[in-house]
């Protein structure tokens, strides 16, 4: 592929995924327009709008301006202030992450690679500045700079992921600069430093991975509720699938927020609430059909979801162990159980954070879990299990040899 060809290719692949991007809530919200409003409405309203979401989705702030009787309807304190809404709805940088990836395993493909890698990010980038000063409005106005720099990120992230690991296939190289810089290191340094990764990372998933299957099964069971709630809506047919969409936006969201619940601190839905294994305390809280799914006053088995991160870290230990203790002795099995407490701790971390953030006026200003808690938490809930599972391991394989 020539130079021209390989700058076209890479500049269409990042406005591709952006528009894709765009695109999911602007079909239903162009529909309304139409089918709903009659196109009596001005449709840049809804391009805005559409392009106000995909950037939220990607962390940036939007500033709103509720007109006086919007404020009213509300009821809300402060409804009539400036508001700015910072909560992300991950899915959509999520979405982009991983067509960043599949951008940019296709560029690796071309035959001037760095060009394209340069051209793609540089179009993403400008293409993010345009949209989010196309939705600039005395009533919702977007932070340029957040709406610019952020999606460019997260679409960086996902390229790089796809461009690196295409090329090491294609290379099929057998060092990177990662394991270059191990190579430098003492035996006993790499074990600690790889089993802590791995260790640390595969807990985090396995703590998610569950929060996803107890998300699921808190929908399933209270179907009956959030079917009351979209009733109680009204919002006919295209409201609905626009409500929808909106909500399987935040679903990352709410596996991150359920992830918390399970290790402890849970999260909150507004200033003086909170949702925790141990009791649910909530105030008004919007009629977003997805909170239905939420536990109703204290639950006398919630103390049992503190045992996920238990359970996961003690796997994580038993699974690995055998490995390190090839390289390691007894005592640097504590370093390694530290450094999955501090890897695991790390990641959850900072989904708590990315999670959360203010979603309205007055108490909703404060929405999801603390992620210094979260961390925490998890950094101690992941240390202890992983350690006592990494030991444990040590006594199988003993009686193994016994045996």
């Amino acid at each position: 592929m020539n130079r021209q060809l390989t700058i076209l290719f890479a500049a269409f692949e990042a406005i591709l995924v952006a528009a894709i991007g765009v695109a999911i809530p602007l079909v239903p919200l162009t529909l309304l327009w139409g089918i709903q409003y009659g196109l009596a409405v001005d449709w840049t309203v809804f391009w805005r709008a559409a392009v106000d979401i995909w950037l939220l989705g990607h962390g940036a702030d939007i500033t709103l301006m509720l007109d006086p009787t919007s404020a009213a309807l509300l009821g809300l304190p402060g409804a009539a202030a400036p508001i700015t809404v910072t909560i992300a709805a991950l899915g959509f940088a999520l979405l982009t992450a991983l067509l960043g990836i599949r951008a940019g395993r296709r560029v690796a493909e071309t035959g001037h690679r760095l060009l394209g890698l340069i051209v793609s990010l540089t179009t993403f980038g400008i293409v993010s500045f345009g949209l989010a000063f196309s939705a600039l409005n005395d009533f919702a106005r977007p932070s340029l700079v957040q709406g610019t720099l952020l999606p460019a990120a997260v679409f960086a992230v996902g390229v790089l992921i796809g461009f690196r690991s295409t090329q090491l296939l294609r290379a099929q190289a057998s060092t990177t600069p990662v394991r270059d810089w191990l190579g430098d290191r003492t035996l006993t340094t790499r074990t600690v430093l790889t089993t802590a990764v791995r260790g640390g990372a595969a807990a985090a998933a396995g703590v998610l991975l569950l929060a996803a299957v107890v998300t699921a099964g808190a929908i399933a069971f209270s179907y009956a509720r959030i079917i009351s709630l979209y009733e109680a809506l009204h919002s006919e047919v295209l409201g609905g699938v626009a409500v929808t969409l909106g909500e399987i936006a935040f679903l990352p969201n709410a596996v991150v927020w359920t992830a918390s619940w399970l290790i402890g601190p849970g999260f909150s839905l507004g200033t003086g609430s909170t949702v925790s294994p141990l009791a649910t305390q909530l105030g008004p809280v919007p009629g977003v059909p997805l909170l239905g799914a939420l536990p109703q006053g204290q639950l006398a088995l919630g103390f049992l979801g503190l045992l996920v991160p238990v359970v996961v870290g003690f796997l994580v230990g038993a699974i690995l162990g055998p490995r390190a203790r090839r390289d390691l002795e007894r005592r640097e099995l504590v370093l390694v159980a530290l450094g999955i407490a501090l890897v695991g701790g790390i990641i959850l971390g900072m989904l708590a954070w990315l999670s959360g953030g203010a979603a309205g006026p007055g108490r909703l200003v404060d929405v999801g879990p603390n992620p210094w808690l979260v961390g925490g938490w998890a950094a101690f809930e992941l240390f202890v299990s992983s350690l006592i599972g990494l030991f444990a391991s040590l006594r199988g394989i003993a009686a193994g040899r016994r045996g």
